[in-house]
């Protein structure tokens, strides 16, 4: 198997419900892979830049797992890409260490997926609200291989056990989804 990084972008994973669920799905199903969790690792947000590019270094895929909060990413994982994707390092004319890295973005949203549409009420779709990051990642000369999202997994929802059970199995399809989407490239 090829060196695995999921990088953890939620704010406070001991509060999330699907993305907890997916990274503990994930690791029982790819055990060697290395989960990031930068809500534990940074939760002041000083991001050690020379360390999170050493694990980067080291990967062959990259999984940028987080839940969409205010259409994007979290302020967390935003933090980790302006600390850590340096210009001569990841971009410019001396940064290709990123170069041909695999990328695979996750994420979850609350909302139903009908929301994230062009007739939902975000007005656009998903891909539309991940664009940047696709970017990021391109210009980095990674190979983004494509996204996987599932909506409608609201932790405010938990309370209800019915929705709750609901909300497990959407995590849990997630997951194995994902893996797949790994173990393909």
């Amino acid at each position: 198997m090829k060196n695995v990084l999921i990088v953890s972008g939620h704010t406070d994973l001991s509060d999330s419900v699907v993305n907890k669920l997916v990274l503990e799905e994930v690791k029982k199903l790819i055990p060697e892979a290395e989960i990031d969790r930068l809500d534990e690792l940074y939760p002041d947000f000083k991001i050690d830049a020379k360390a999170e590019q050493a694990k980067l270094e080291k990967a062959d895929i990259v999984v940028l797992q987080f839940p969409l909060f205010w259409y994007s990413a979290p302020s967390i994982l935003h933090r980790w890409l302006e600390q850590t994707f340096l210009h001569g390092w990841s971009h410019g004319s001396t940064g290709d260490k990123l170069k041909g890295k695999k990328v695979i973005i996750s994420l979850t949203s609350g909302a139903p997926e009908e929301f994230y549409h062009s007739y939902g009420a975000a007005g656009h779709e998903i891909k539309d609200f991940i664009q940047p990051l696709i970017s990021s990642v391109t210009m980095c000369q990674m190979e983004y291989a494509g996204f996987l999202y599932t909506g409608g997994v609201s932790y405010q929802a938990r309370q209800d056990p019915d929705v709750l059970v609901q909300i497990k199995e959407k995590g849990l399809a997630h997951a194995v989804e994902l893996v797949n989407m790994i173990k393909s490239l």
